[in-house]
């Protein structure tokens, strides 16, 4: 079955090329051009993932990721302006799962929402994982803490899986980012260490009020078991 994604941009050239490229690829793809539209689009039944610009007139796409956020977990793909630090970390802070700067190439562009679609859709046979006060169903793409729903984007699930996975290992940051974007870490690019910054949030202090998810300078992420009792 073909998956649909939304491209939000007020572009109007640029979206219908994307159209037509990923139509080609197999997609339906429904367009929005602007903030209003692209929030009323995103909560419409039927959509697997949508592409969103920063930059857009009636909302701007930072307040249409943070209004979808509040009741939807869509992957989402952020459009930015190049070297545009600040705009990057507020969507990834606002749980979008991946982003790209624009001019975006659109085959770079179709390999990212691949990848977010990978991690959404993922139901593998082995599903639960227990580590202290956690419970990770995979299956169902569900955490419980203290037998209390956390919601999180696909992303921040497929990071915190790996970490669970892995529990009191150090994980490379570089396997991270293969399984939780789909692709390797380019220069300056913060986009793992603003998704953890966002679970230790969501999932809180460890018992000993230490954060469950410790940094390893130069190297990776370690989930730090057995502090939650």
């Amino acid at each position: 079955m073909s998956q649909t994604i939304l491209i939000a941009d007020d572009d109007t050239e640029l979206c219908e090329l994307l159209r037509e490229y990923l139509g080609q690829e197999g997609f339906n793809v429904r367009l929005a051009h602007d903030g209003e539209q692209a929030l009323a689009e995103a909560q419409r039944p039927g959509l697997d993932a949508m592409v969103l610009d920063i930059m857009m007139p009636l909302m701007n796409g930072i307040d249409v990721l943070r209004n979808l956020r509040k009741e939807s977990n869509l992957p989402v793909l952020m459009l930015t302006a190049r070297g545009d630090d600040l705009d990057r970390i507020i969507g990834l802070e606002l749980g979008a799962d991946d982003y790209l700067a624009k001019p975006a190439n659109p085959r770079e562009l179709l390999a990212r929402i691949r990848a977010v679609l990978r991690r959404s859709s993922q139901h593998p046979t082995s599903s639960v994982i227990e580590v202290d006060d956690l419970v990770l169903n995979q299956a169902r793409r569900e955490l419980l803490r203290a037998g209390q729903p956390v919601e999180l984007t696909s992303t921040e699930f497929s990071i915190l899986h790996l970490l669970l996975q892995r529990s009191g290992e150090v994980v490379d940051k570089k396997d991270i980012y293969l399984a939780a974007l789909g692709r390797e870490p380019v220069a300056y690019d913060r986009s793992i260490d603003m998704h953890v910054s966002n679970l230790r949030r969501k999932l809180g202090p460890a018992g000993d009020g230490s954060d469950r998810i410790e940094t390893i300078r130069g190297f990776g992420y370690q989930y730090r078991e057995g502090l939650s009792q």
